[in-house]
């Protein structure tokens, strides 16, 4: 997305974090076409985020047992937790308030207002994001479809009528970031609904990383 910020003075370069980089992957075509000036974000987020402790506590639960060495501090089957990371002073947790940041930075633009709810859910396979977006300009619907096809890195998964749309386990192992369920927002103009969904161990960790290496070969910049 903003590969250009890297030169070879760089020493150390930052992995977002993996619910940013999805927004932010799906996002960016569409914000540089239509300028993205507000966001409201809820995650729905894989156990996986969490880490082995987090996905064994899960299973555990699923089968019935108490959790030996529970990740959460509350059940996580049958449950979700509105809780990811550290709360802060102003309500927020440090998840949020990175992705709040982060999309500001990865984006260029310090003026895209960004609030998001961060949910731990009792899946496995990775994150869902439902995102509502509002744009400076108008934008066709059709328009949209066709420039989410030709955005390295996005499938489009919208065929409602077919039960088709982006699911956490068909995002599971793969590099794709799944984009579906998109839908103008009938009570604001110039805003889209839209459903995002990707591997978070991949896409949002491992294979981001290699994208970011084979780059700066390719640049030239190591």
């Amino acid at each position: 997305v903003n590969a250009d910020a890297l030169t070879k003075d760089d020493k150390i370069i930052a992995n977002p974090n993996c619910s940013t980089i999805q927004l932010v992957v799906a996002l960016n075509d569409l914000h540089k076409k239509y300028q993205a000036k507000r966001l409201v974000i809820s995650t729905y987020q894989s156990v996986t985020g969490t880490g082995k402790k987090a996905v064994d506590q899960l299973m555990e639960e699923r089968a019935g047992q108490l959790a030996s060495n529970p990740a959460y501090a509350h059940p996580i089957d049958l449950n979700v937790l509105p809780h990811i990371d550290v709360f802060q002073p102003n309500g927020y947790t440090k998840e949020e308030l990175k992705m709040v940041n982060e999309t500001k930075k990865i984006m260029g633009d310090d003026g895209i207002r960004v609030t998001a709810t961060c949910v731990r859910v009792p899946v496995m396979g990775g994150h869902s994001e439902s995102v509502n977006v509002e744009f400076a300009q108008d934008f066709d619907l059709d328009e949209v479809r066709d420039i989410l096809r030709h955005t390295d890195g996005v499938e489009l998964v919208d065929e409602p009528s077919q039960n088709s749309y982006p699911m956490p386990k068909d995002s599971h192992g793969r590099d794709a970031v799944l984009v579906g369920r998109l839908r103008r927002d009938e009570t604001q103009a110039n805003t889209l609904n839209m459903w995002i969904v990707a591997d978070n161990l991949r896409k949002g960790a491992a294979t981001n990383a290699v994208q970011i290496a084979e780059y700066l070969v390719a640049q030239g910049l190591v």
